[in-house]
């Protein structure tokens, strides 16, 4: 695992080197809010009525911060963030509940009014919970990447569409797959 999280933290400082060598980048704050969807069913909670409700690996809503660094290179910004993304199902007996911490850095090419880019994530500390079903699961920190592409409503303004590819693992428990799709706003000051 030390070795995933070097590897990880090696490419987001290469990224950041190769891009800052160009020019001066304005360092700004940043935020950003998102829902995505998809992924391997990590749990399926049964309703005393009938019927279910699963979480997904990918699921959840996020909302989360960091640095923008703005025109590294021409037309170029990376951003660096660490989010909170969480998704449950509630009932009045429990609720289950999926938690992580995705540490991102993603560099983005700038057109007019779209901007494309991909980065590394590294999601910390992902973990499945339930007290009414005795349910504890950590899995292990995951790396993955995340192409982005968005619309810009203004210069630090941004909404897009994203797909998330990673994989949770937990002991000897086969890999659940956390790949889906998302939709996402964020901006800088």
């Amino acid at each position: 695992m030390k070795i995933k999280l070097s590897g990880c933290l090696l490419a987001i400082l290469g990224v950041l080197m190769s891009a800052g060598t160009a020019q001066a980048a304005d360092a700004r704050g940043m935020f950003k809010l998102g829902l995505d969807f998809g992924g391997d069913t990590l749990f399926t909670a049964p309703f005393l009525g009938g019927g279910s409700s699963a979480i997904k690996a990918n699921e959840g809503i996020y909302i989360g911060g960091g640095v923008a660094l703005v025109e590294v290179a021409k037309d170029v910004d990376v951003e660096l963030s660490l989010a909170w993304k969480w998704t449950a199902i509630t009932a009045d007996n429990g609720d289950v509940t999926f938690a992580r911490f995705p540490l991102e850095a993603l560099a983005f090419y700038k057109f007019e009014k779209v901007r494309l880019g991909g980065e590394l994530a590294y999601h910390l500390n992902p973990t499945l919970k339930s007290g009414f079903f005795n349910l504890n699961t950590s899995y292990d920190n995951a790396v993955g990447s995340v192409p982005q592409a968005d619309y810009r409503i203004a210069n630090n303004m941004n909404i897009g569409l994203r797909y998330t590819s990673i994989e949770y693992k937990a002991g000897n428990d086969p890999a659940k797959k956390g790949n889906g799709a998302g939709i996402m706003f964020s901006g800088s000051f």
